[in-house]
């Protein structure tokens, strides 16, 4: 699976962006997918991730309430809408593959995710 991610930019705090992973090859369905994050100077940490099929989600607490993760498996996309963005938001945030049966529950373990997306810069200015 390669993944790309686009979306981020500069926003003020208290907006909004929509994080979007696209990705190829054909394990896209067969992946629970993940949203990671790293700030400068700070280890990289879940954000959010989501089952196959989509009906199982999981959120850091920190963005439960401002932040979805959802996926489209159509268009081989997933994506994070990030609402009410802080300052303490601002990271790269790179989306990540984990192939699993479906049984498997999401993983917060960035060991458990063996593609990764470049990662895309968001910047939240106070």
């Amino acid at each position: 699976v390669q993944l790309q991610a686009s979306g981020g930019g500069l926003v003020q705090a208290g907006g909004s962006l929509r994080l979007s992973c696209a990705a190829s090859g054909r394990t896209f369905s067969r992946s629970h997918m993940g949203w990671f994050r790293q700030a400068q100077g700070k280890e990289r940490e879940f954000v959010a991730a989501i089952s196959r099929s989509g009906g199982r989600t999981d959120y850091v607490d920190s963005v439960k309430g401002r932040f979805t993760i959802s996926r489209d498996n159509d268009k081989n996309t997933v994506y994070l809408q990030m609402n009410s963005l802080k300052p303490e938001d601002t990271a790269v945030y790179y989306c990540a593959a984990d192939p699993a049966i479906v049984t498997m529950p999401v993983s917060r373990d960035p060991s458990e995710y063996n593609f990764w997306g470049q990662g895309t810069l968001v910047t939240v200015s106070s």
